[in-house]
């Protein structure tokens, strides 16, 4: 069992920065470094959509809406992924969530308001 645990949402002010972390445990074994990594969003009213995603290799892919402005990157020997969150929108606001595999997080609140 994997056991993912996200960190670092808050309230932020429109243009500003945010970084969040995902730290995964459990009977990870080599599934970490092996596999990839996302970050999905869920906005009140709204389905969750995927926000960026990582390779084993660290190939990045993003959505159009946060293309420029966020970063996904991941330290295996830490087994954690980050989301680098800059230029913020308060559309942005959300629930954040990391995936691994079929494994999620229990989600992080950023919200992005003056």
């Amino acid at each position: 069992q994997v056991h993912l645990v996200e960190s670092g949402g808050g309230l932020v002010q429109p243009g500003g920065s945010l970084r969040l972390s995902c730290v995964a445990s459990g009977r990870i074994f080599s599934s970490f470094v092996i596999n990839a990594m996302d970050w999905y969003r869920q906005a009140p009213g709204k389905e969750r959509e995927l926000v960026a995603s990582i390779t084993s290799g660290g190939i990045t892919n993003y959505a159009d809406s946060v293309k420029g402005r966020f970063t996904i990157s991941r330290d295996n020997a830490k087994n954690t992924v980050y989301l680098q969150m800059n230029s913020l929108k308060p559309e942005d606001t959300a629930v954040y969530y990391c995936r691994h595999l079929v494994y999620w997080g229990q989600g992080t609140q950023v919200t992005v308001s003056s």
